[in-house]
């Protein structure tokens, strides 16, 4: 039986994988790609060399340098509070853990980026002929599809409704 102290911070190998995944390939891109250089891998799919000052979609990416704590600090408020919300966690709500533990080494992997280089390196680019998807990366999808696993847990989750028919 699982102690309701550590809740579900055994999810944190997770975590630790997609950090460790992530950085080890955005440190392989950074080595071998110059700077928006591509390899072609599929007729839709390159990988590249992108950095990204901003959050999503370049989001506050022409800002003055400012984003780039601002960004750091929300981070690291998500990710502390990740931590907490996996420790409270019941020994059933193991679709939740690994949600949030993707979210978390996600989260921890473009704030290293951010906060020893100012910016995120990016390295998946999908497109369509002359139509490009903003560049990602591992942590990116990481925190997409944990973020996704949260929602359809929402709509999979039933309340407990309970009859109070009186006799």
């Amino acid at each position: 039986m699982q102690s309701k102290i550590s809740g579900k911070l055994n999810w944190l190998w997770l975590s630790v994988l997609i950090f460790g995944i992530d950085q080890l390939v955005k440190w392989w891109v950074i080595r071998e790609f110059s700077l928006y250089e591509q390899l072609h891998v599929l007729p839709f799919f390159s990988l590249t060399l992108a950095y990204n000052p901003g959050a999503a979609f370049s989001f506050l990416g022409d800002a003055s340098g400012w984003q780039r704590w601002f960004l750091s600090g929300v981070a690291t408020v998500v990710s502390i509070l990740l931590v907490g919300w996996l420790k409270q966690l019941r020994s059933d709500e193991n679709w939740q853990a690994c949600a949030l533990a993707l979210i978390l080494g996600g989260a921890v992997g473009n704030l290293l980026d951010r906060i020893l280089n100012g910016h995120v390196t990016d390295f998946l680019l999908f497109y369509y002929e002359n139509w490009y998807f903003p560049a990602f990366n591992l942590a990116d999808s990481a925190i997409t599809v944990g973020a996704a696993m949260l929602i359809l847990d929402m709509f999979r989750s039933q309340p407990q409704t309970v009859n109070n028919k009186e006799n």
